[in-house]
């Protein structure tokens, strides 16, 4: 009944947010914020236009209290093409757009990993579209003219009490002695956050958490754990199908025994030069030794990579190929097998990929070995159709 009434509360207030935009504007994600008062809610929305590709805007909502069916606009964030986005290490995150810097705090990890994705895309399409003032975001007009919100709202928006996190603090500890407890606070966030639910888990939690766990002061690590909270929430999201029996995923994937198990992985290829096997008596592996560089070697291996996921294929398993991230290593060896086995071009299986799995980006050294191979079964394919014509 909690879960019904909190699904009921929420869809109320996406109409109250929804009737504030011009029929023309959308939402494109919307996440509560934590609230300075323990009656207000505060959301956080990305809105963009049906005019104007690669233009978004960022609009802070107000509602008096949660039965509120009613919202004003407390802030408005134009996404220029400059704008950035940190980290501030205490739980949120900092928007710098044209020299005008706000502060964001959602009330769970799962809504900071969603929002950022969001932001990051955002800012991209600003970039690609060239957004300056001057030139794009006149819409924004309408919006800073409807700020509504009282005062005490309004103060809260303009909150600027937490930049000073933002730097990083080493407290006077050597680089060893620093590597040494960054290990040990990862394996300790890693099994927070495999064992809580991250919906209602909040950065705080976790800090908090990990003082208890190990008993040292976990501030001058802020940084250092909101960064890494992050890597984990990417290598925690599900594996990426591309084809029946191939999976694009990560580090995290990869040491999920249930998970390649419901998936009928019995092969796993690794990229990476500093992840282990996690389950060498149960699966079938190949290694990479390589790092993500732009000088690393890929294009060699291609050929085995090809065989043995063709020897996953045959054998009517699956094959999950990863490494840490699954963005870029094992991403552009997914893409050279595509390439060869279906026969297409590098554009269309880039295209196809991204679509399974947004965050590909090869790094550019593979990208243009990525290029050569592409040359390479072109004239392959070449020969044989002219062997095939005498």
């Amino acid at each position: 009944k909690k879960d019904i009434g909190a699904s009921g509360t929420r869809h109320r207030h996406l109409h109250a947010m929804f009737e504030q935009l011009r029929p023309e504007d959308s939402i494109k994600l919307a996440v509560q914020l934590e609230s300075a008062s323990l009656v207000r809610v505060r959301y956080l929305i990305v809105v963009s236009t049906a005019n104007s590709k690669g233009e978004s805007i960022l609009l802070g909502m107000d509602f008096p209290h949660s039965d509120s069916s009613q919202c004003t606009i407390g802030l408005v964030l134009p996404i220029w093409s400059d704008t950035q986005v940190y980290l501030d290490g205490d739980g949120g995150f900092s928007v710098t757009s044209a020299e005008e810097t706000r502060i964001f705090k959602p009330v769970s990890m799962q809504t900071m990993w969603s929002v950022l994705q969001v932001l990051h895309g955002s800012c991209e399409r600003a970039v690609k579209a060239a957004v300056i003032p001057g030139n794009g975001l006149e819409w924004a007009q309408y919006y800073l003219r409807h700020i509504e919100s009282d005062r005490f709202c309004l103060n809260e928006w303009e909150a600027m009490n937490d930049l000073e996190s933002v730097r990083r603090d080493s407290n006077g500890q050597n680089s060893a002695d620093r590597m040494s407890d960054e290990r040990l606070i990862k394996e300790h966030l890693r099994d927070i956050m495999r064992t809580e639910d991250l919906d209602n888990l909040t950065s705080k939690m976790v800090h908090s958490a990990l003082q208890t766990r190990i008993g040292f002061d976990m501030r001058p690590y802020k940084e250092y754990i909101d960064n890494e909270i992050l890597v984990t929430m990417a290598q925690m999201d599900k594996p990426s199908k591309i084809f029946d029996y191939l999976y694009l995923g990560s580090e995290w994937n990869a040491a999920n025994f249930e998970e390649l198990q419901k998936n009928n992985v019995g092969y796993i290829l690794n990229v990476t030069r500093e992840i282990d096997n996690f389950f060498p008596e149960s699966f079938t592996y190949m290694n990479i030794r390589v790092y993500d560089v732009e000088s690393t070697d890929l294009l060699s291996h291609w050929p085995n990579t090809y065989n043995f996921i063709n020897t996953a294929r045959k054998s009517g398993q699956a094959v999950l190929v990863h490494c840490k991230m699954g963005v870029s290593r094992s991403a552009s060896t997914v893409i050279a097998y595509a390439m060869k086995q279906q026969h297409w071009p590098l554009d269309v299986v880039l295209a196809y990929v991204r679509d399974r799995r947004s965050i590909v980006k090869p790094n550019e050294g593979f990208m243009k070995q990525l290029q050569t191979y592409s040359g390479i079964l072109n004239a392959s394919q070449q020969r044989h159709s002219a062997l095939w014509r005498r």
